[in-house]
């Protein structure tokens, strides 16, 4: 073998390792936000979902086959009544062939939780929100814990 070859290939294999062990598999998110509102963002959704997830749930609905939505709405009435509609579900996720891994909606649990409260401000409303969501998310944990 020509030593100028076995340099090379040996360097490859060191660079190739070094990229493969500095660069981390990220980790899959648990949950999908759906919220076509201003008073949650999906940052906030998964911080929600994590803090309010067992363990033994995420063991038992791993990301790579099922993923939690939130879908998060409302606003404020001519009434300056902030309104908010948090609802959950687990989905399942499918592999398609050409597409990929797709979350299915065909809900296997899901939850709804909703208020409504006059005089808020943005802020008030925005907390409301991410209550709402709360309930929810712990009303599909608790379910799906029993199970």
């Amino acid at each position: 073998m020509n030593p100028g070859f076995a340099t090379l290939a040996l360097t490859l294999m060191l660079t190739t390792s070094a990229f493969a062990a500095t660069a981390p598999k990220p980790a899959k998110p648990i949950s999908l936000d759906k919220s076509g509102s201003f008073l949650i963002d999906p940052a906030t959704s998964e911080a929600l979902w994590k803090e309010n997830l067992p363990a033994r749930v995420i063991k038992l609905y791993p990301p790579n086959k099922f993923r939690f939505v939130s879908e998060v709405g409302g606003g404020f009435t001519e009434a300056k009544t902030c309104v908010v509609s948090a609802r959950v579900m687990l989905l399942p996720v499918v592999r398609l062939p050409l597409q990929g891994q797709k979350v299915i909606y065909a809900p296997i649990k899901s939850a709804t939780a909703f208020d409504a409260q006059p005089n808020l401000s943005l802020e008030q409303c925005h907390e409301l929100a991410k209550t709402k969501l709360k309930d929810a998310i712990q009303s599909v944990a608790s379910a799906l814990a029993a199970s």
